[in-house]
Parts: C-alpha cells; sequence; structure tokens
C-alpha cells in the first residue's frame, strides 16, 4: 500500500521558461501573479544520490524546490559524526533560512533518493518575496513545519528505540517518494540515524521477520504499511499531524 502523498494543486499545469514540468507543491501553491515573477529564474536540475546542496555554515546560494526524490537535513558534529533531524520532498524547499531573513544554516542538506527539481538563486527569491506575500507566507508556514519536525526528531533520536525510529524514517521516507520501493542502504540509514550499520541491521531483520519490509541489497520494499504505522513511535503521527493542521497533506 502506497504512503499517504502530501496533495497539491495539481490542476495547474506549471512549466519553467524550458517547458520543463512543476510538481513542487510549493511552486504549485503560488498566486499565478507571484510564480510569475519566479518563473524566469527557476533552472530545472537533476538532484543524483548523495548531492550536496548546502554544508554547515555556508552562506545560502541556492534554494531548491525538488519535484521528486528526497533531502536529508543533517547535522554534523566536529568529529565528523552525523545524524539526520529533518528531511525534505516535493512538499517542501530546502534553504528555508532565507524566508526568515537568514542566509546560512547549520545544517548539511544532501539528496537521499535521487529525483529532480528547480533551483533559483537566493537573492533573486530575496528580491522577489518584498512582492510577492503570499508566497513569502507559504515559505514560513514551511519553515515553520521544518523546526517542528527537527524539533521533534531530536526527542525521537533521544527517547525511541531503533526500531520505532527505523519506522518513524521509513514512514517518513515513503510519504516523499510515493512509492513501496526505497532506494537505500543500511549503511545510509545508519549514518543519517546516528548508529551503526549492524544496530540498524538488527532492527531492520526484526520488522522483515514479522513480514512488514523485505531488505534487499540497496531497497527496502514496505509490506504492510499499517504495522509498520504501528511498529513507529508517536513521533511520526504528531510530525503528520503538524503537516495536516499547515495544510501541507
Amino acid at each position: 500500500m502506497s504512503g499517504k502523498n502530501f496533495r497539491g494543486v495539481g490542476a495547474i499545469d506549471r512549466t519553467n521558461v524550458d517547458g520543463k514540468a512543476v510538481r513542487n507543491k510549493v511552486l504549485l501553491a503560488a498566486p499565478d501573479n507571484e510564480y510569475g515573477l519566479m518563473r524566469p529564474y527557476l533552472k530545472y536540475i537533476d538532484l543524483p544520490d548523495h548531492l550536496s546542496l548546502h554544508e554547515p555554515t555556508q552562506k545560502v546560494e541556492f534554494v531548491y524546490f525538488p519535484n521528486r526524490g528526497m533531502v536529508s537535513q543533517v547535522v554534523v558534529t566536529k568529529d565528523g559524526r552525523t545524524v539526520e533531524v529533518g528531511v525534505v520532498g516535493s512538499e517542501g524547499y530546502v534553504g528555508a533560512g532565507l524566508a526568515a531573513g537568514l542566509s546560512r544554516s547549520s545544517v548539511r542538506e544532501i539528496i537521499q533518493i535521487a529525483g529532480d527539481g528547480f533551483r533559483i538563486m537566493g537573492n533573486a527569491l530575496e528580491r522577489i518575496l518584498r512582492s510577492a506575500p503570499k508566497l513569502q507566507a507559504i515559505l514560513n508556514k514551511n519553515t515553520g513545519l521544518q523546526g517542528m519536525q527537527v524539533a521533534q526528531t531530536a526527542a525521537c533520536n533521544r527517547l525511541h528505540d531503533i526500531q520505532q525510529r527505523l519506522s518513524r524514517w521509513l514512514l517518513m521516507t515513503q510519504d516523499r517518494v510515493d512509492s513501496e520501493v526505497l532506494p537505500i542502504t543500511h549503511d545510509f540509514i545508519a549514518t543519517m540515524m546516528g548508529t551503526d550499520r549492524s544496530t540498524v541491521s538488527l532492527a531492520a531483520s526484526v520488522l522483515q521477520k514479522k513480514a512488514i519490509i523485505k531488505y534487499e541489497r540497496g531497497m527496502v520494499k514496505i509490506l504492510n504499511r499499517r504495522k509498520l504505522e504501528r511498529s513507529a513511535c508517536e513521533c511520526y503521527e504528531v510530525i503528520r499531524q503538524f503537516e495536516d493542521d499547515l495544510g501541507l497533506r
């Protein structure tokens, strides 16, 4: 059963100036006149696996609007350890600090699942927002959601066991890619969850024995979405409620 995907205003047929179709929910939700201000500056790009869109403390040069795929927001410690604190798919955008007037971010933003989308120069978007109040409100709403997600994920990483966290993570990933098959490895999951591969493999094997998921090399297939939801901690439902309340589903 496929995950519940974010609903956009899909009746709007939008493209950039090169004719590339827009599937990102933020861009689809913008009023026609405000989208028109952005359209000349939107560049279509491929988003391959593990592409870094932004590194910690660097100035935000581009803002990204994914059509497909998923971006991980990762905190990197001084000794090189990492943990994921948020994810972004077609429901949102990368470079959220700009909407709040911030030019830098403390997180690494990296493509976790390949896709495509659009990017715009940060300074161009800042100019456009002065004449685009509804778009500004949409971006602010998404920025707020990302902050809530970071806070809930931080609590989850500290308080819940690895099987609950893995289940929550798989559900959030499926929501954003809208597929039962997730092209991810145990090594990469372990990096995102701030743990080691053997710990992730043990948790995944428990889910596989319960016929909730099937793991093959480089791929996780979700077999039973309802059981996966029951296996997850309450953080998944809390984050999903944030999305519902903000109208992002």
